[in-house]
């Protein structure tokens, strides 16, 4: 009668229990082996791209504090990009491992299994699908948090104020939280591009559309009204489109 309909969802735990019952609890760790390699690749990178660019860096002391959150941003965002490329490979090869519980295939088994079918059946850019939308959502996301972050400690937080120290120290973990909220759609659809069309059931009608680019994706769940799909842990619901038909 008020609001628009909703359809709300079974949460994590329900979900979480659905594939213990199914898959035992070896089925919660789909997927694990490729994220454990995309983590130590991605400490070894920015461990390695940072050293580089603090050395060709020029220190500045007399530059404001804009200009140093600027520059600090600026390298943070050619780190994350670089590793980014670097691990997306496993990110897919993840995701795809999770996504065959939809279909109950085993077509994504071990890391070199993985590689050599993604080579053999969609080459080097099959490793890369969903790359773009991701790297859009990371950088948007750093120069979000940082900037704002900034702004508030600078303009908003008082030096008067006893607790000031301690309030600057927590801006940027708050608005870190509420930039990852307006950036999660990128990640979803990083995600859906990750499974879209590669052969598994989780990708393919009726379980998804086919999709042409990571655009077509997007405008896609924007017109559904599923841009925030899955961004919620225990309150999930999505819009309902269409009433359903009352006959008499």
């Amino acid at each position: 009668m008020f609001g628009r309909r909703v359809l709300y969802l079974p949460g994590f735990f329900s979900y979480a229990q659905y594939i213990v019952k199914v898959d035992g609890k070896r089925g919660l760790f789909r997927g694990l082996s490729p994220r454990i390699v995309s983590s130590a690749i991605s400490i070894v990178v920015r461990s390695k791209v940072k050293q580089q660019v603090e050395l060709l860096s020029k220190k500045d002391d007399k530059q404001t504090s804009l200009r140093k959150v600027v520059q600090e941003t600026s390298h943070e965002m050619i780190i994350q990009c670089l590793s980014r490329v670097a691990t997306h490979p496993f990110h897919v090869m993840s995701v795809r491992c999770m996504a065959q519980f939809v279909g109950r295939e085993v077509t994504y088994g071990g890391i070199f299994s993985s590689i050599v079918k993604i080579l053999k059946e969609e080459g080097v850019a099959g490793f890369y699908v969903g790359l773009v939308p991701h790297v859009v959502g990371e950088v948007l996301f750093l120069w979000c948090c940082n900037l704002l972050a900034h702004f508030i400690n600078t303009y908003a937080v008082d030096e008067s104020f006893s607790q000031a120290s301690a309030v600057r120290s927590y801006t940027k973990f708050v608005m870190g939280i509420a930039v990852s909220v307006l950036t999660y759609p990128f990640m979803l659809v990083a995600d859906l591009m990750a499974v879209n069309n590669c052969g598994l059931a989780a990708g393919l009608p009726p379980h998804s559309p086919i999709f042409k680019s990571w655009l077509h994706c997007w405008n896609h769940l924007s017109q559904k009204g599923h841009l925030f799909r899955g961004s919620s842990f225990f309150f999930r619901r999505v819009p309902v489109i269409s009433p359903p038909s009352i006959e008499d």
